[in-house]
This record gives C-alpha cells, sequence and structure tokens, in this order.
C-alpha cells in the first residue's frame, strides 16, 4: 500500500477519530461514534481505500 495522504490530512483524520471514539465512550453521541476507528486507523497508516479507488492523493507531488 502507497501512502496517499498528506501530513495534514493525516492529522485531521486521527483527530477526528479520536474524538468521535471519545464522544461514543462518554455515551455523549452513541453507538455510531465508534465509526471513528475508521479514519483513526486511515490516519495512522496513511493509506485511504477511497483514495484510491477515486485515484486521489493528497501528498506533496515529489520533483
Amino acid at each position: 500500500m502507497k501512502v496517499n495522504e498528506s501530513i495534514l490530512d493525516r492529522a485531521v483524520r486521527i483527530i477526528a477519530g479520536l474524538s468521535l471514539m471519545g464522544l461514543a465512550a462518554t455515551g455523549t453521541i452513541g453507538v455510531w461514534g465508534w465509526i471513528g476507528v475508521v479514519p483513526l486507523l486511515t490516519g495512522i497508516i496513511g493509506f485511504c481505500p477511497g483514495y484510491a479507488i477515486l485515484g486521489m492523493s493528497t501528498c506533496e507531488v515529489k520533483k
């Protein structure tokens, strides 16, 4: 798997995932908050299957 997420994209995904999971753990938003596992894992790994399917990448272009 080739990394297809920029540093900023990864940071936003990790923060969003942790936030959703934290809200779910405290019962604030319910069970649906555990979907935060997906952005958390994609942020940690640096690979987004959705980006790969659409042929997208937020990584900087190397010259």
